[in-house]
């Protein structure tokens, strides 16, 4: 493996990778090439120096699960439906010639293996927050198998640590961990944290797990905000009334009521405007978005322009363009993360999301390490209406939006 370039940052994480560890690392610092290495080197235990050298001896650390008759166990990775779409762990995995991959999927289809023994994960973008269904079967995973995780994310609050604490054996399940550590708030009428307790055994469980990966980047970010302007009135109707103006009926709820304000400042003509603006200054740029009625917008802002456009939604699964003029247009719930560029150094975000870790992975598919550049900017279009204020203030918070507490203090 010597012939395999890691950065400095990237071989002192693996020195400390160990079963049942969390790889974090920011967006674009390796943790895929960083995973495949330790599988390799310390699960494999592979000691010749060139990718795909054959493997008759293995390392004195060889796990005892490993599969009879086979070089070590088999490699199973859990990521992305894009990710997996667009092959990306077997680009990555290339420079280590013939790995024994038993599987690539995506995290929707983790279930399929549940049964799975002996074998080696690795679990890619965290999705092991809470205690649901992937939870569930990620905990019964990973008492079977070898495995590690890898996130920019690891957690807001200890709650999203329960999984991982319970697949390492600190917890026998979710009630001994809440019975230790939780104590709720009385007369709720509903289970409310109101605070943890003996917070230092969580510390120590998080440190005996937590593999940072410290870099310091060579990229500039440059994070500009543009005010775009929006019509009051329209939004006063909308928040006094609560009518929807664009269906022509009531407003039935919350959800609702941020639909009905959203759409308002996202489709002012101003806003276009804007960004039509910004594609002048940066000729090829990726924008991002949430609505379909947002990407019609963005389509025709393109044909205005005469410039090249493809996009990455739902429905449509298209490449980065080519050429010097384009616009490459994403849906955040669909590619916010699990791919990267290096052919571009602007993102617009036409809206906001209401995840700050869904905007931070957006932003990261510009910053990576074999970027070309070294400043990048990101545009943020945003009004100073009440809902796109709102959203901006959980972001800056490191918090998700929530709509139901909006609309109990929405005012005109």
């Amino acid at each position: 493996m010597n012939d395999i370039p890691l950065y400095p940052h990237q071989r002192e994480a693996v020195n400390k990778l160990h079963n049942g560890a969390i790889l974090c690392g920011g967006v674009g610092t390796g943790k895929s090439r960083t995973a495949l290495y330790y599988y390799v080197t310390k699960v494999l235990g592979e000691t010749g120096s060139s990718p795909g050298a054959s493997r008759p001896a293995l390392a004195e650390n060889r796990p005892q699960d490993a599969f009879p008759g086979a070089a070590g166990p088999l490699l199973y990775i859990i990521t992305t439906a894009r990710k997996r779409d667009t092959k990306d762990w077997e680009k990555e995995a290339e420079p280590f010639g013939d790995l024994p991959i038993g599987a690539i999927d995506s995290w929707n289809n983790i279930t399929k293996y549940a049964d799975i023994q002996n074998a080696f994960f690795i679990f890619d973008e965290q999705r092991v927050v809470g205690y649901g269904k992937w939870s569930k079967t990620f905990i019964r995973i990973a008492t079977r198998n070898q495995w590690i995780l890898l996130t920019a994310t690891p957690g807001d609050t200890w709650l999203d640590y329960i999984p991982v604490f319970i697949a390492n054996g600190f917890y026998r399940n979710k009630t001994d961990f809440t019975s230790r550590h939780v104590v709720y708030r009385c007369f709720a009428k509903y289970p409310i944290v109101d605070r943890f307790v003996d917070t230092g055994i969580l510390v120590k469980h998080r440190n005996d797990i937590l593999v940072p990966m410290k870099f310091c980047k060579q990229t500039v970010p440059h994070d500009e905000v543009l005010w775009c302007p929006f019509d009051k009135e329209k939004q006063r109707t909308i928040l006094v009334s609560r009518w929807d103006i664009f269906k022509d009926e009531p407003i039935p709820d919350a959800g609702g009521l941020c639909l009905c304000l959203r759409r308002l400042v996202n489709s002012d003509p101003a806003r276009v405007q804007m960004l039509k603006g910004l594609i002048l200054q940066h000729p090829k740029a990726i924008v991002f978005y949430n609505f379909n009625y947002e990407l019609d917008l963005l389509r025709e802002a393109a044909r205005d322009l005469d410039i090249c456009c493809a996009e990455w939604n739902g429905q449509k699964h298209e490449p980065l363009p080519d050429g010097k003029r384009w616009m490459y247009l994403v849906q955040y719930t669909a590619g916010a993360e699990g791919w990267n560029c290096t052919a571009t150094d602007t993102i617009i975000f036409f809206s906001q999301n209401y995840s700050y870790k869904i905007m931070a992975q957006a932003a990261g598919r510009i910053d990576r390490l074999n970027t070309p550049y070294t400043d990048l900017y990101y545009y943020h279009l945003c009004s100073r209406s009440s809902i796109d204020l709102a959203i901006r203030r959980a972001i800056k918070e490191k918090r998700n939006f929530n709509e139901t507490l909006f609309a109990g203090g929405a005012q005109s």
